[in-house]
Parts: C-alpha cells; sequence; structure tokens
C-alpha cells in the first residue's frame, strides 16, 4: 500500500481534501514541476507567447468542434444544408462555425510565428532537437487536420480542391491509384470521402495532435526552454541548485501569457464578428455555394495557410525539371571534388547521381511536384542537422543573417500570394524561383550556416527590466 502523507486535523477543508487528492494523483507535484518550480530565462521576449496562444487556439477548436458536430450531417446530400441550418436556425449557431472557421486560419498564424521564432532563436538546437521534430509532427498533422475539415462544408471550394489534393497522390507510380481509390473510398470525391474525413477530421487525427502536443511540452520542461540569447540557464545555478538566470514560470511567465491571450482574443473576436471571410481568404466565397460535381470553378487554390507549399507543386513543371537535375548534378559534382570522401564514395555518390537524374527525367513532373510539396515540410524534421554554425541565436551571428532570414520570409510570403492566383507565365517563373529559393535555403545551411564572424555568446543572459 503507498506511502499517505498525513495533514493536521485543523487545516482547512480546501488544505484536506488537496491532501486527499495529492495521495492518489500527483495534481501538486504535477503544478510544481510543470508551473511553480519550472524555471525558465528571464529574458524571454514577445516571441515566446505564441506557443501559449496555440494551446489556446486547439482548446478553442476542440469546444467549438464539439458543438458543430451536433448539428452536422456528414453526408453529401445533407452537409452544406446542415451548415446551413446552423448558420441560421441554431442559437448562436454562426458564432460557434465563425469561431471555428477563424480559429483554423488563426492557428496556422500562430503556429508559423511559433516556428520562426524556434527558426531565429536556433530553438531546434542540441540539447532540443527532439522538441523541435514534435513540434514539426505537430504541425504536419495539423495539415492533415484543417485538410480533412476544409472539404466538411461541402461548398463548391471544398469539393474541388479536395478533388485536385486528392487526385495528386494518383500521380505516384505503381501505387498512385490505389492510392487516391483508397483516400476517396470512391472513384471520386462522394460521400464516402466525406464520412471519411469527417471520422478523421473529428477522432483520428485530434487524438494524435494531442499526443504529439503533450509530447512537446514534456519533451520542452526535460531540457527546460531555449531564450533569444540562446544560453543554458541550467548551466549556473545558486546553492539550492536554482537556475540564476531563470525565473518561475508561475506567476512570472503565466500572467506574461495571460495578458498575451487577452490581446489575441481581442483580435480574434473583431476578426469573428466584423469579417469572418477577412476578404475571401479565411471562408472562400465560393464556399458559400453547394459542391457541384458538374461544375469546375474557373480557379481553384487551397485555403491560405497551404498555399505556399500549393505554389511549389504548380512550380514543378517538365522544364523545371532540367533545372532540378542540373542541382543534383552540380551536388553530385562538389560532393566529389569538395567533399572529402575517398574513392569508394564518391564512386557511389556519383552513381547514384546518375541514376537519379534518369529517373527524374523518366517520371512525370506531375509526381515530382508532390515530392516537392511534401518535402518542403518534411525538410524541416532536419532543421537540427543542417544548421552547423557555433551559435545558437540570430543575435550573435553575423549581421547579413537577419537579411537572410528576412528574405526567406518574404520569399514564403511571396509563394503563397502566387498560390492564390490564376496560373500565369510570370506566376510560374516566379514560384520556380521561390522554390529553388526555399530549398537552398535548408540544402545550403551546412555551408552557409558556418560562414562570417560571430559575436561571443555572453556566459549569463542579457536582460533589461521593463
Amino acid at each position: 500500500m503507498a506511502d499517505f502523507k498525513e495533514i493536521s486535523a485543523d487545516a482547512p477543508a480546501g488544505a484536506k481534501l488537496l491532501n486527499w487528492v495529492d495521495n492518489r494523483f500527483p495534481a501538486s507535484k504535477m503544478f510544481k514541476e510543470h508551473l511553480s518550480e519550472y524555471y525558465a530565462p528571464k529574458n524571454l521576449n514577445i516571441w515566446y507567447v505564441f506557443g501559449a496562444l496555440s494551446l489556446l487556439v486547439l482548446v478553442i477548436q476542440i469546444v467549438t468542434g464539439i458543438f458543430l458536430t451536433m448539428n452536422y450531417k456528414p453526408d453529401a446530400a445533407l452537409a452544406f444544408g446542415s451548415v446551413e441550418y446552423i448558420m441560421r436556425d441554431v442559437s448562436w449557431g454562426w458564432l460557434i462555425r465563425y469561431m471555428h472557421s477563424t480559429g483554423a486560419s488563426a492557428f496556422f498564424i500562430v503556429v508559423y510565428l511559433h516556428m520562426f521564432r524556434g527558426l531565429i532563436y536556433g530553438s531546434y538546437r542540441k540539447p532540443r532537437e527532439l522538441v523541435w521534430v514534435f513540434g514539426c509532427a505537430i504541425f504536419l498533422t495539423l495539415m492533415a487536420e484543417a485538410f480533412m475539415g476544409y472539404l466538411l462544408p461541402w461548398g463548391q471550394m471544398s469539393y474541388w480542391g479536395a478533388q485536385v489534393i486528392v487526385n495528386l497522390f494518383a500521380a505516384i507510380p505503381f501505387v498512385g491509384p490505389d492510392l487516391a481509390l483508397l483516400i476517396r473510398g470512391d472513384y471520386v470525391v462522394g460521400d464516402a470521402t466525406l464520412n471519411r474525413f469527417f471520422a478523421f477530421h473529428v477522432i483520428a487525427v485530434p487524438l494524435v495532435l494531442l499526443g504529439l502536443v503533450v509530447a512537446h511540452i514534456i519533451a520542452l520542461h526535460e531540457v527546460g526552454s531555449n531564450n533569444p540569447d540562446g544560453v543554458e540557464i541550467k548551466a549556473k545555478r545558486d546553492a539550492s541548485g536554482k537556475p540564476l538566470d531563470g525565473i518561475a514560470f508561475h506567476p512570472f511567465y503565466t500572467v506574461h501569457d495571460i495578458f498575451a491571450v487577452s490581446v489575441f482574443l481581442l483580435v480574434f473576436s473583431a476578426v469573428v464578428f466584423f469579417a469572418p471571410e477577412a476578404g475571401g481568404y479565411f471562408l472562400e466565397y465560393n464556399n458559400f455555394i453547394p459542391a457541384d460535381p458538374l461544375k469546375t470553378p474557373s480557379h481553384i487554390a487551397p485555403v491560405w495557410y497551404f498555399t505556399p507549399y500549393y505554389s511549389m507543386l504548380r512550380a514543378i513543371t517538365t522544364e523545371m525539371m532540367y533545372v532540378l537535375v542540373l542541382c543534383v548534378a552540380l551536388a553530385a559534382v562538389l560532393a566529389v571534388t569538395k567533399g572529402g570522401l575517398n574513392s569508394l564514395f564518391k564512386g557511389v555518390v556519383a552513381v547514384g547521381a546518375v541514376l537519379l537524374c534518369l529517373v527524374m527525367l523518366n517520371i512525370d513532373a506531375k509526381f515530382w511536384g508532390v515530392v516537392v510539396m511534401g518535402g518542403a515540410v518534411i525538410i524541416l524534421f532536419f532543421l537540427p542537422w543542417l544548421d552547423n554554425s557555433p551559435v545558437k541565436s540570430i543575435r550573435h551571428r553575423p549581421s547579413w543573417n537577419k537579411w537572410l532570414y528576412a528574405l526567406f520570409v518574404v520569399n514564403f510570403l511571396v509563394l503563397g500570394y502566387l498560390g492564390i492566383k490564376p496560373p500565369s507565365p510570370i506566376n510560374e517563373r516566379v514560384s520556380q524561383l521561390g522554390t529553388l529559393f526555399y530549398f537552398g535555403f535548408f540544402l545550403l545551411m551546412p555551408w552557409w550556416s558556418r560562414l562570417g564572424s560571430f559575436k561571443p555568446v555572453p556566459d549569463r543572459v542579457t536582460f533589461t527590466a521593463h
């Protein structure tokens, strides 16, 4: 039998109740480990609120999603009408639906900002590689969740967007057609597809997402939070073992995050009440038209948070394949001549490059577009091992790194904008250049991250009270 902690008979009722719970469940222990005695660096800035905001939006999405499922019908003949019923006849249904649709876009906004903070401050570097990998897995799962939820309103853009994306899997050699059929559950996007996506969107994917979020937080609290200086605060402790540059997460950063939550909710509410469609970016106007399999929209584009990757997909044309083959050949030449490899590995690299180039030229460009679109997300998982910089934070890197990161952000935004626009020759060229820059940023990182003169990293964090 477990050893129970005794408490004075004269203790307040609340203390007795807490003691009773603690003897059966580690409530106080968890509170101390993850809040009151979890020491975070004292120099965290505004960039560090987006993790808490991501958790807030996840709660909003789960709660509003539960209420939406009470009246939603996952049936191709009834789905669009059930959404209209929620909007028009269910008490406060319009508010719940708009909170959910706005929350989807808000989720990606705060997650993109959260990931960018990790990028500029090197939060993916040792010992936080697993924290970053869990975070990237959350991002990938979030994309799957958003895509499946995007089909559920059964509007024109939902239907045709899903039709295009699902059909991309058919471009995979050998298994593509069967894979697309498995995903659709039918030969076209229809009732079977809607039911499958509903089941995954409501049950399966959220369970995976919640599990990854818990793993992400546990991994973070195991190694501790990074900070803008990239200094490990656990290296210097006082006599009691408390980090000299650390402060308790609660109450200091809980108050910090509550203020950020308040500002976020003001902006979120303003969008929900005054501009829930956001000019057609959050809710496309074509999605207010029932899905019609016989009437294709003049221009099909995914919702805004997928458009950078959709733009990369469209950038891969037959002529673009020759550029990619040239890039592979050039990389092989550099590896053989400058890589310091022995003769055996030089031969393996040369033969491998020739075979890869032949394969690339003999498989349809549409397939490689799918590979590029998926690779744009998968490459993020390898960031901890691509960055060879001797320092973590951008504060201590060469000043030109800031311009490079700014150019990366601009490039990503341009790709997102081009993904919304109809195809044109000039848009195609710009998206091809943007795709090359996106992958070049990561694949060349082992080289450029070592260049330049680096500033000395301080022994202690730099902090000015405000």
